[in-house]
Protein backbone atom coordinates (compact mmCIF):
# COMPACT_ATOMS: atom_id res chain seq x y z
CA UNK A 1 0.00 0.00 0.00
CA UNK A 2 1.55 3.54 -0.72
CA UNK A 3 1.80 6.17 1.75
CA UNK A 4 -1.12 8.22 0.25
CA UNK A 5 -3.29 5.11 0.08
CA UNK A 6 -2.47 4.21 4.12
CA UNK A 7 -3.16 7.71 5.43
CA UNK A 8 -6.27 7.33 3.31
CA UNK A 9 -7.24 4.51 5.43
CA UNK A 10 -6.74 6.22 8.99
CA UNK A 11 -8.19 9.08 7.68
CA UNK A 12 -11.25 7.09 7.20
CA UNK A 13 -10.89 5.04 10.74
CA UNK A 14 -11.09 7.97 12.47
CA UNK A 15 -14.10 9.65 10.93
CA UNK A 16 -15.86 6.29 11.82
CA UNK A 17 -14.95 6.07 15.50
CA UNK A 18 -15.91 9.72 15.43
CA UNK A 19 -19.18 9.29 14.18
CA UNK A 20 -19.74 6.56 16.42
CA UNK A 21 -18.50 8.42 19.70
CA UNK A 22 -20.64 11.42 18.62
CA UNK A 23 -23.64 8.66 18.22
CA UNK A 24 -22.47 7.02 21.25
CA UNK A 25 -22.98 10.52 23.22
CA UNK A 26 -26.20 11.67 22.11
CA UNK A 27 -28.53 8.55 22.75
CA UNK A 28 -27.12 8.50 25.94
CA UNK A 29 -27.97 12.29 26.81
CA UNK A 30 -31.80 11.47 25.53
CA UNK A 31 -33.27 10.28 28.79
CA UNK A 32 -31.03 12.85 31.32
CA UNK A 33 -32.41 15.36 29.22
CA UNK A 34 -36.01 13.76 29.46
CA UNK A 35 -35.64 13.30 32.93
CA UNK A 36 -35.25 9.80 33.11
CA UNK A 37 -34.79 8.32 36.51
CA UNK A 38 -32.69 5.28 35.05
CA UNK A 39 -29.63 8.14 34.10
CA UNK A 40 -30.30 9.61 37.61
CA UNK A 41 -30.12 6.84 40.06
CA UNK A 42 -28.42 3.81 38.53
CA UNK A 43 -25.28 2.56 40.08
CA UNK A 44 -23.52 -0.49 38.85
CA UNK A 45 -21.79 -0.89 42.18
CA UNK A 46 -25.29 -1.23 43.84
CA UNK A 47 -26.43 -4.43 44.93
CA UNK A 48 -28.66 -6.10 47.33
CA UNK A 49 -31.08 -4.64 50.05
CA UNK A 50 -30.69 -1.15 50.95
CA UNK A 51 -31.88 -0.15 54.05
CA UNK A 52 -33.62 3.65 54.80
CA UNK A 53 -34.65 5.23 58.86
CA UNK A 54 -36.69 8.04 57.61
CA UNK A 55 -39.12 10.69 59.26
CA UNK A 56 -42.89 9.46 58.71
CA UNK A 57 -43.32 12.89 57.55
CA UNK A 58 -41.12 11.70 54.33
CA UNK A 59 -43.46 8.45 53.73
CA UNK A 60 -45.07 9.30 50.96
CA UNK A 61 -41.85 10.56 48.69
CA UNK A 62 -39.38 8.50 50.31
CA UNK A 63 -41.60 5.19 48.67
CA UNK A 64 -41.69 6.88 45.13
CA UNK A 65 -38.44 7.93 45.31
CA UNK A 66 -37.79 4.06 46.37
CA UNK A 67 -39.24 2.65 43.52
CA UNK A 68 -37.76 5.01 41.21
CA UNK A 69 -34.35 4.13 42.62
CA UNK A 70 -35.06 0.12 42.60
CA UNK A 71 -36.06 0.77 38.88
CA UNK A 72 -32.85 2.83 37.80
CA UNK A 73 -30.87 -0.73 39.76
CA UNK A 74 -32.72 -4.09 38.67
CA UNK A 75 -31.80 -6.48 41.63
CA UNK A 76 -31.54 -3.83 44.17
CA UNK A 77 -34.26 -3.74 47.23
CA UNK A 78 -35.14 -0.64 49.00
CA UNK A 79 -36.82 -1.45 52.73
CA UNK A 80 -37.89 1.18 54.80
CA UNK A 81 -38.67 2.39 58.72
CA UNK A 82 -40.36 5.10 59.09
CA UNK A 83 -41.32 6.51 62.31
CA UNK A 84 -40.56 9.43 64.71
CA UNK A 85 -37.13 10.82 64.26
CA UNK A 86 -36.05 10.81 67.75
CA UNK A 87 -37.26 6.72 67.68
CA UNK A 88 -35.32 5.82 64.90
CA UNK A 89 -32.11 7.78 66.18
CA UNK A 90 -32.77 5.80 69.15
CA UNK A 91 -32.93 2.35 67.84
CA UNK A 92 -29.68 3.44 65.26
CA UNK A 93 -27.81 4.43 67.93
CA UNK A 94 -28.60 1.45 70.01
CA UNK A 95 -27.18 -0.95 66.91
CA UNK A 96 -30.40 -1.87 64.57
CA UNK A 97 -28.98 -2.32 60.98
CA UNK A 98 -29.37 0.81 58.82
CA UNK A 99 -27.87 2.43 55.73
CA UNK A 100 -29.47 5.69 55.89
CA UNK A 101 -30.97 7.85 58.29
CA UNK A 102 -33.11 10.86 57.29
CA UNK A 103 -34.37 12.86 59.86
CA UNK A 104 -36.92 16.12 60.22
CA UNK A 105 -34.42 18.39 62.34
CA UNK A 106 -30.97 18.73 62.66
CA UNK A 107 -30.74 18.10 66.19
CA UNK A 108 -31.84 14.49 65.75
CA UNK A 109 -29.60 13.82 63.27
CA UNK A 110 -26.45 15.43 65.49
CA UNK A 111 -28.10 12.40 68.80
CA UNK A 112 -26.46 10.04 65.78
CA UNK A 113 -23.45 11.95 64.57
CA UNK A 114 -22.57 12.60 68.39
CA UNK A 115 -22.47 8.72 68.63
CA UNK A 116 -20.58 8.26 65.88
CA UNK A 117 -22.87 6.81 63.83
CA UNK A 118 -22.67 9.15 60.99
CA UNK A 119 -20.20 11.30 60.12
CA UNK A 120 -21.43 13.79 57.96
CA UNK A 121 -25.34 15.02 57.00
CA UNK A 122 -26.63 17.09 54.40
CA UNK A 123 -29.86 19.39 54.79
CA UNK A 124 -31.83 18.03 51.59
CA UNK A 125 -35.79 19.90 51.94
CA UNK A 126 -37.34 22.17 54.91
CA UNK A 127 -40.84 21.87 55.63
CA UNK A 128 -43.19 24.16 57.46
CA UNK A 129 -46.11 23.39 60.42
CA UNK A 130 -50.26 24.00 59.09
CA UNK A 131 -52.65 23.41 61.27
CA UNK A 132 -54.45 20.78 60.17
CA UNK A 133 -58.54 20.75 60.54
CA UNK A 134 -61.16 18.70 59.06
CA UNK A 135 -62.83 18.91 55.93
CA UNK A 136 -63.99 22.73 55.39
CA UNK A 137 -62.67 23.62 58.77
CA UNK A 138 -66.20 23.12 61.03
CA UNK A 139 -64.61 25.28 64.03
CA UNK A 140 -63.81 27.81 61.80
CA UNK A 141 -60.18 28.01 63.04
CA UNK A 142 -58.11 31.28 61.17
CA UNK A 143 -55.20 31.89 64.22
CA UNK A 144 -52.87 29.83 66.08
CA UNK A 145 -54.73 31.44 69.10
CA UNK A 146 -58.01 29.74 68.15
CA UNK A 147 -56.66 26.47 68.75
CA UNK A 148 -56.81 28.06 73.02
CA UNK A 149 -60.61 28.25 72.68
CA UNK A 150 -62.66 26.32 75.48
CA UNK A 151 -64.02 23.37 74.24
CA UNK A 152 -62.02 22.98 71.80
CA UNK A 153 -59.76 19.26 71.30
CA UNK A 154 -56.36 19.55 69.86
CA UNK A 155 -53.68 17.21 69.53
CA UNK A 156 -49.55 17.93 69.22
CA UNK A 157 -46.58 15.95 68.79
CA UNK A 158 -44.57 15.08 71.22
CA UNK A 159 -42.18 17.51 72.20
CA UNK A 160 -39.13 14.80 72.02
CA UNK A 161 -39.56 14.33 68.20
CA UNK A 162 -39.32 17.31 65.87
CA UNK A 163 -42.89 17.87 65.09
CA UNK A 164 -43.40 18.42 68.57
CA UNK A 165 -40.48 20.77 68.94
CA UNK A 166 -41.58 23.02 66.10
CA UNK A 167 -45.24 23.34 67.17
CA UNK A 168 -43.57 24.32 71.03
CA UNK A 169 -41.66 27.33 68.78
CA UNK A 170 -44.54 28.48 66.93
CA UNK A 171 -46.80 28.60 70.20
CA UNK A 172 -44.30 29.95 71.69
CA UNK A 173 -44.16 32.86 69.23
CA UNK A 174 -47.60 33.28 69.04
CA UNK A 175 -48.07 33.76 72.52
CA UNK A 176 -50.59 30.79 72.91
CA UNK A 177 -50.68 28.28 75.83
CA UNK A 178 -52.99 25.20 75.52
CA UNK A 179 -53.28 21.64 77.11
CA UNK A 180 -53.07 19.28 74.56
CA UNK A 181 -55.64 16.07 74.36
CA UNK A 182 -52.94 13.76 73.44
CA UNK A 183 -49.07 13.76 72.78
CA UNK A 184 -48.37 11.68 69.57
CA UNK A 185 -44.77 10.49 68.48
CA UNK A 186 -44.69 11.31 65.21
CA UNK A 187 -46.76 13.14 62.81
CA UNK A 188 -48.76 11.26 60.69
CA UNK A 189 -50.03 10.12 64.13
CA UNK A 190 -51.13 13.55 65.14
CA UNK A 191 -52.79 13.34 61.69
CA UNK A 192 -54.58 10.69 62.30
CA UNK A 193 -56.44 12.42 65.29
CA UNK A 194 -58.02 14.66 62.80
CA UNK A 195 -59.27 12.79 60.33
CA UNK A 196 -60.84 10.25 62.50
CA UNK A 197 -62.70 13.07 64.13
CA UNK A 198 -60.79 12.28 67.49
CA UNK A 199 -59.68 16.03 67.12
CA UNK A 200 -60.48 19.53 66.40
CA UNK A 201 -57.44 20.30 65.10
CA UNK A 202 -53.42 19.05 64.78
CA UNK A 203 -50.25 21.25 64.32
CA UNK A 204 -48.45 19.14 61.33
CA UNK A 205 -46.08 19.65 58.30
CA UNK A 206 -47.72 21.34 55.34
CA UNK A 207 -46.78 18.14 53.26
CA UNK A 208 -48.80 16.22 55.23
CA UNK A 209 -51.73 18.05 55.04
CA UNK A 210 -51.25 18.63 51.09
CA UNK A 211 -50.85 14.64 50.92
CA UNK A 212 -53.92 14.21 52.98
CA UNK A 213 -55.77 17.19 51.23
CA UNK A 214 -59.38 14.62 50.24
CA UNK A 215 -59.97 14.59 54.07
CA UNK A 216 -57.78 17.37 55.88
CA UNK A 217 -57.76 21.43 54.99
CA UNK A 218 -54.86 23.14 56.66
CA UNK A 219 -54.66 26.91 57.83
CA UNK A 220 -51.34 28.39 57.61
CA UNK A 221 -50.65 30.58 60.29
CA UNK A 222 -47.40 33.10 60.05
CA UNK A 223 -45.65 32.12 63.33
CA UNK A 224 -44.67 28.69 61.33
CA UNK A 225 -41.98 31.21 59.64
CA UNK A 226 -40.08 31.04 63.10
CA UNK A 227 -40.60 26.94 63.36
CA UNK A 228 -39.20 25.63 59.84
CA UNK A 229 -37.93 22.50 60.38
CA UNK A 230 -34.37 21.42 58.13
CA UNK A 231 -34.16 17.69 57.15
CA UNK A 232 -30.40 16.47 56.83
CA UNK A 233 -29.96 12.96 55.51
CA UNK A 234 -26.44 11.15 56.25
CA UNK A 235 -24.78 7.13 55.01
CA UNK A 236 -24.75 5.54 58.06
CA UNK A 237 -21.01 4.75 58.94
CA UNK A 238 -21.85 1.03 60.05
CA UNK A 239 -24.34 0.66 56.97
CA UNK A 240 -24.09 -2.99 56.02
CA UNK A 241 -24.42 -1.71 52.14
CA UNK A 242 -22.37 1.09 51.98
CA UNK A 243 -22.35 1.47 48.45
CA UNK A 244 -26.01 1.49 48.52
CA UNK A 245 -26.42 4.15 51.43
CA UNK A 246 -23.70 6.13 49.68
CA UNK A 247 -25.94 5.85 45.85
CA UNK A 248 -29.15 6.35 47.45
CA UNK A 249 -28.33 9.06 49.61
CA UNK A 250 -26.83 10.41 46.44
CA UNK A 251 -30.22 9.92 44.50
CA UNK A 252 -32.13 12.06 47.39
CA UNK A 253 -29.82 14.91 46.75
CA UNK A 254 -29.90 15.13 42.95
CA UNK A 255 -32.47 17.42 40.83
CA UNK A 256 -34.90 13.81 40.11
CA UNK A 257 -35.06 13.59 44.14
CA UNK A 258 -35.47 17.57 44.70
CA UNK A 259 -38.40 17.15 42.39
CA UNK A 260 -40.29 15.02 43.76
CA UNK A 261 -39.99 16.56 47.39
CA UNK A 262 -40.61 20.01 45.89
CA UNK A 263 -43.73 18.56 44.06
CA UNK A 264 -44.82 17.15 47.35
CA UNK A 265 -44.69 20.59 49.21
CA UNK A 266 -40.93 20.43 50.59
CA UNK A 267 -38.83 23.46 50.17
CA UNK A 268 -35.51 23.64 49.05
CA UNK A 269 -32.98 24.17 51.77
Amino acid sequence: MTTTARRTAVAAAAALALAGGLAACSSSSTPAASGSSVSAAASSKVTGTVTVFAASSLQGTFTALGKKFEAANPGVKVTFNFGGSSALAQSINSGAPADVFAAASPATMKTVTDAKGATTSTVFVRNTLEIAVPKGNPKHIAVLKDLAGAGLKVALCAKEVPCGAAAVTALNAAGVKLTPVTLEQDVKSALTKVELGEVDASLVYKTDVQADAAKISGVDFPEAAKAVNDYPIAALTKAPNSAGAAAFTAYILSPEGRQVLTAAGFQAP
